[in-house]
């Protein structure tokens, strides 16, 4: 898969994770990029689906942060619709 097309594929993620309210959110939001991007590389040692990767990330993030509430949309990471390529 060609870098613009894993962008479009992450962008389009990306509008389900909103950027508010507060700090935490755009830490969730600046972890999944990067770490969906990896996801969707073919030199990926394992292959995530987009719930797969918010999960891990959210976990990790409640480490530095045990009070941070976060929110996304649950039924649009949920479906099966959005696995990784």
């Amino acid at each position: 898969m060609k870098q613009a097309e894993m962008r479009a594929i992450v962008d389009a993620e990306l509008e389900h994770i909103p950027d508010f309210p507060g700090e935490h959110q755009g830490l969730l939001r600046a972890a999944y990029n990067i770490a969906r991007m990896h996801s969707l590389r073919k030199q990926a040692t394992k292959k995530k689906t987009a719930l797969d990767v918010l999960q891990d990330r959210i976990e990790a993030l409640k480490k530095e942060n045990p009070d941070a509430r976060f929110y996304y949309d649950k039924d649009f990471f949920e479906s099966n619709t959005h696995d990784s390529c």
